[in-house]
C-alpha cells in the first residue's frame, strides 16, 4: 500500500486589516485557505507528527504576518504567506495560498467620501491563488466571483436547434443577466496587481454592456478576447456565465399587453456557459 498524494492546511481563516493614515483609513476583509504538500507520509502511516505544522499555527501566521505586512493587495499578501511558510518549513515542498476579498467602499455623503466609514454594497468577491514550490517560481491566478450584471437591450437568442422537446421561443430582444465568475493567469509574478485587476474588471463590464449579443457564448468570447487584447500581463482567462433568467409574464389573461416590460426573475434551473481563452504559443 502506498500513499499516492496528500496535502493539508487551514481553511476559512478570516482577517480584517485596518491601515490608519492621518487623513483616512483603509479597510480590507480577507478570507484565506492555506494548503501544504511535502514530506508528511509518516504522519499518515505511522502517526508521526514530527514534520507537521499545526493548522492552528497557520491561522496564527495569517494574523501575525498581516500585522507587519507591506502588501497593498491580496496577491502580494499571498506571496508573503507562501514565502514565510516555505522558508520556515523545509519539509514542505509546495505551498498554496488562496485569498478571497469582500468589497468594502468608503461611504459617500454629500458628494464626499467619508475617511473612516465603509459600506458593502455588493456580493462580488475578488480572488487570488498564489503558489510556489521550494526553490521554484511563483504562479499567480486571480479572479472575480459573483459579479452580478444585467443588460436590457442588445441581446437575443435565435437560430438554435428546435426539436420535439423545444419550448423556448426565439427572441431578438431579451434580458441578459449573469453572475460572472472570471479567473485569469498572470504571465509574470511581478505585476501592478491592483491596477491590472481594475482594468480587467472595467474591460469585462464595458464589453458586456456594449456587445451586440447573439448568445451568452457570443458575449463571453468577446469579453475574454478583449481582455487578452488589452492587457498583456494576462496569459489566459476563464469565464463562467450562468443565466439569471427573467421570464416574460403573460398579461393577456388580464386584458393587458406586455411590451417586454414585466418579467419574473428566476435562477433555477439555469444554463451554465464556460470557456477559457489563452494566447497562442
Amino acid at each position: 500500500m502506498a500513499l499516492a498524494e496528500n496535502r493539508y492546511g487551514k481553511s476559512r481563516v478570516r482577517v480584517v486589516r485596518v491601515k490608519r493614515h492621518a487623513d483616512r483609513h483603509e479597510f480590507r476583509e480577507w478570507m484565506l485557505e492555506i494548503l501544504l504538500q511535502g514530506d508528511f507520509e509518516t504522519c499518515f502511516t505511522d502517526g508521526d507528527n514530527s514534520k507537521i505544522l499545526p493548522t492552528d499555527t497557520m491561522k496564527n501566521t495569517v494574523y501575525s504576518l498581516a500585522r507587519n505586512s507591506a502588501a497593498t493587495c491580496m496577491e502580494e499578501f499571498g506571496k508573503e504567506m507562501v514565502d514565510f511558510l516555505l522558508r520556515r518549513n523545509p519539509q514542505v515542498s509546495h505551498a498554496e495560498v488562496k485569498v478571497w476579498e469582500k468589497p468594502w467602499e468608503q461611504i459617500v455623503t454629500a458628494g464626499k467620501a467619508h475617511p473612516t466609514a465603509f459600506v458593502q454594497a455588493t456580493g462580488e468577491r475578488a480572488t487570488t491563488k498564489v503558489e510556489r514550490a521550494q526553490q521554484g517560481k511563483f504562479a499567480i491566478a486571480s479572479g472575480i466571483e459573483n459579479l452580478v450584471i444585467m443588460k436590457t437591450a442588445q441581446s437575443g437568442f435565435e437560430g438554435y436547434i428546435q426539436d420535439s422537446l423545444t419550448t423556448l421561443p426565439p427572441t431578438a430582444d431579451r434580458l441578459f443577466g449573469t453572475a460572472l465568475r472570471a479567473n485569469w493567469k498572470y504571465s509574470t509574478p511581478v505585476v501592478a496587481f491592483a491596477a491590472v485587476r481594475a482594468k480587467i474588471r472595467e474591460t469585462l463590464l464595458q464589453v458586456f454592456a456594449d456587445h451586440d449579443s447573439k448568445s451568452v457564448q457570443h458575449t463571453l468570447y468577446a469579453m475574454g478576447e478583449q481582455v487578452l487584447k488589452e492587457i498583456p500581463e494576462v496569459s489566459e482567462i476563464s469565464l463562467t456565465m450562468p443565466n439569471l433568467h427573467c421570464l416574460l409574464v403573460d398579461l393577456s389573461r388580464f386584458g393587458q399587453d406586455n411590451p417586454n416590460e414585466i418579467f419574473v426573475p428566476t435562477d433555477e434551473p439555469h444554463g451554465t456557459i464556460e470557456a477559457t481563452l489563452r494566447r497562442k504559443a
